[in-house]
């Protein structure tokens, strides 16, 4: 049996690039009782929809538990779901750790989502996060979590190699994109990562870091 040594040393990184539902925002509430009324109106299992679609883009879900929806029904019933979501934002808060974390991060940082922009907005406002320059959303990737393109995006975007970056994820589509793009990986929820953590406090000391005598790096992500 292979030994998974986690990793502590995380000075070779030079990006962050954060998932949103579950890892800065927790939106669980929300995204459950969404999906709830949404297989209520589709004649589909909840617990099934639940379990399938964490961490991934909503038409890439409902293609796997309604297989029999050609594109436009898929569509349809995609826009149904993130309807049900863009104004249910009374319990959506950010995750324990992500305001200082994000306030003491001092490497460039980005999102990758599997929110379309306007819940991406919606929920970043509701959490008080003010978002990055880069922001990828599901209308940015042609494929989801667990395909990288999401977060190849994002280290493009930011001019860093995807293997200097590191990736925070807290489900395991969002950690096999990651992987499949190369980056590192720090892991929310008791997964499997290269870097396990209980909350983002975690990450603080890991990521504070000095370059230089008496010189912070700069934050060009932010």
């Amino acid at each position: 049996m292979t030994v998974v040594r986690p990793v502590t040393d995380l000075r070779a990184v030079r990006a962050v690039l954060f998932d949103m539902d579950g890892t800065l925002v927790n939106s669980d509430a929300a995204v459950e009782r969404a999906w709830r009324t949404w297989a209520g109106e589709y004649g589909v299992d909840p617990e099934r929809v639940i379990r399938v679609g964490h961490g991934r883009p909503s038409w890439d879900t409902i293609r796997e538990v309604c297989p029999d929806l050609d594109d436009a029904e898929n569509a349809r019933a995609g826009a149904r779901q993130l309807e049900l979501q863009y104004t249910d934002l009374a319990d959506v808060v950010a995750t324990a750790g992500t305001h200082r974390l994000l306030a003491t991060l001092t490497l460039p940082w980005a999102i990758v989502t599997s929110a379309d922009r306007r819940l991406t907005a919606a929920r970043l406002g509701a959490a008080g996060i003010t978002p990055p320059k880069v922001v990828i959303t599901s209308e940015d990737i042609v494929r989801g979590k667990p395909d990288p393109d999401g977060y190849l995006q994002a280290a493009a975007a930011l001019g860093v190699p995807p293997e200097a970056c590191l990736v925070v994820e807290d489900a395991d589509a969002g950690l096999a994109a990651a992987r499949a793009a190369g980056a590192r990986t720090a892991a929310l929820r008791g997964l499997a990562g290269d870097v396990p953590i209980k909350t983002l406090d975690d990450l603080v000391p890991l990521l504070t870091r000095r370059v230089g005598p008496g010189r912070r790096s700069r934050a060009p992500g932010r």
